[in-house]
Parts: C-alpha cells; structure tokens; sequence
C-alpha cells in the first residue's frame, strides 16, 4: 500500500556522497522501497549521482529534510538570517527535483531548539511573517513540481508549531503545494489524540515519518501501529511511510536528537525491526530478519575522493 523508506540518520550524520555509497546497497538489500535525504549543508550529496545511485539499486527518492540548526530561520530573525534561510530551502527544492523527490520536509519556520513564550497575538503575528518568508519558496518549489511539508516539533525543539492543528493554521493561505509532514515521535508527545489529529490533517498531508515512541523501531513502543496507519490509510494519502531515527555513536547527531543511550541492540536491528513491523500490518509481505552485509552489485559508483 505504502513505499516504506528509512533515513539514513538512523546510520551515521552527515549524510554525504560517501555516506550513501555505503548504506544505499544495504538498504536496498533489506527491503527498503525508498529513502529520505537530509540535507545539513548544501553540496553534502550530488543529485546526479544520488539519483544513479539510487536507480541502480531500484530505491526511491521521496523526500528530502531540510535541517534548520541555529541560523536558518524565517521567523522572528534578521532579515539577512532569512534571506539565507530561504536560498538554503530554495536549494533543497532544486536538489529535490534533481534526484527525483517530491517533497522537502521539515521544521522550515525555525531553528531546531529555538524556543520562546507567545502571545496569542504574537503567535497570529508569526505565523502570518512565516507565511510571507515561505511564499517565494513555495512558488519556486510549485515550478519545479515540488512540495513542502511543514513539520510540527515537540515543545521541547521549538514553541512555533507542536500540534498539526497549529500547523494547519501556520500554513493558511499558501499555495496547495504546502502542506504538513507528520512524525510520530512528536505527535506521541504533543497531541492528545494522535489518531484524531491524523484525521484532521489528513488533507494536508505531503510526507509521513515514522519511529517508535523512544525514538526507536516502530512496534517495539506503545504507539497504537494499526489504529495509525488504518486512519493513515482512510485519509486518502498514499505516498512514502519512513522511519526516521538516529545513532547514539555519532557525537552531532546524538547531541542535536538528544539520543544518550543505544536505542537498538544494533542500527541495522532498528531499521530491521521497523521494517518488518510495518511491512507486517500493511501488506503482510515478510523482510530479511537477519542483518548481513549484502553482496556487491556490480558498477556502484565509486565514492568521492
């Protein structure tokens, strides 16, 4: 029914050239259908040669995460902070429509960890001056059959938009090409309904992430896995489902997810786990349950130097 893609920060940060040489054959031999490509700085991986990486192995672009570490923001900045911002997500559209996405994703209204108190006024304000920064944006992403998924974070990484009902209202107005992605390690924390707020937002809807409420493999938490995707499926989207999760080993990433323990017995046991628990309550189709290391296809790319 669903793509079931993965990120490849569950392995390793940055996610570069290099990066996807090595984890772009594994993830294909375990049954993944497709991946999301975050990218922390622009020119980390190249279109082209993600796009033929990707083909030769038979996976799926779907989305691309924009990353907003302290100086991206288009809220409550300085208009040079927002100028920059917007060249960086405009990059991201480029680099979306060049590898085959559709989608770039992501908290795009401010820096991750960026919090501050609002006023019901201050927040109409707000959303209205993010609003105006994202137009251009939009316009160039509607040019280039591109979407963006604004993402609600948990109140601990942002106090713009914790609840997919504060997103709806973020994103009235703009073009149809702008909607929401949804998370469900945030909106375990944030909404009080989870499965009604799917529903509600469902129209919306532009890209699904997926991760156990730990942050760890989807099944292996308390999160109600076949009452989500059964009100997934009766919104009528049909895109990608992906787990995103990340590595306690990497020193970067560990620190800006706040992951401080091992989440999985393994990286490669999470994105297993996941798999084989989503594939199972969508499809009833069955993975690899053992994690190897796959055979060498013949001509991958070489890395760069």
């Amino acid at each position: 029914m669903y793509a079931i893609g993965v990120n490849p920060w569950v392995w390793t940060s940055p996610v570069d050239d290099r990066a996807l040489a090595d984890l772009v054959p594994r993830i294909a031999a375990y049954g993944f259908d497709a991946v999301e490509l975050p990218i922390e700085q622009p020119g980390d991986w190249d279109p082209a040669r993600t796009r033929e990486l990707l083909a030769r192995y038979g996976l799926a672009a779907v989305a691309v995460c924009a990353v907003t570490p302290p100086g991206r923001d288009l809220v409550y900045a300085p208009p040079a902070v927002v100028e920059s911002t917007v060249a960086y997500l405009k990059g991201c559209v480029d680099s979306a429509a060049a590898v085959g996405a559709s989608c770039v994703c992501g908290p795009l209204y401010a820096s991750v960890g960026r919090t501050w108190r609002m006023s019901a006024a201050e927040r109409f304000a707000c959303y209205a001056e993010f609003r105006r920064a994202l137009a251009p944006v939009a316009d160039h992403a509607a040019e280039r059959g591109v979407s963006l998924g604004v993402e609600a974070l948990n109140r601990y990484e942002t106090s713009v938009v914790n609840t997919l009902g504060q997103a709806v209202e973020m994103i009235e107005g703009l073009p149809s090409n702008v909607g929401l992605m949804v998370d469900t390690y945030h909106m375990n924390i944030e909404e009080a309904d989870p499965y009604a707020a799917l529903a509600t937002a469902g129209p919306y809807l532009k890209h699904v992430q997926v991760s156990g409420t730990d942050r760890g493999a989807p099944g292996a938490d308390h999160f109600d896995w076949p009452r989500f995707l059964g009100t997934l499926g009766g919104t009528g989207y049909r895109g990608a489902v992906c787990i995103e999760s990340f590595t306690a080993e990497n020193e970067t990433i560990a620190t800006a997810a706040s992951i401080w323990r091992p989440l999985a017995v393994t990286q490669d046991r999470l994105a297993l786990d996941g798999l084989e628990h989503l594939r199972r309550l969508l499809d009833g189709r069955s993975t690899a349950t053992t994690p190897s290391a796959p055979a060498a296809a013949p001509g991958p790319p070489e890395p760069p130097d």
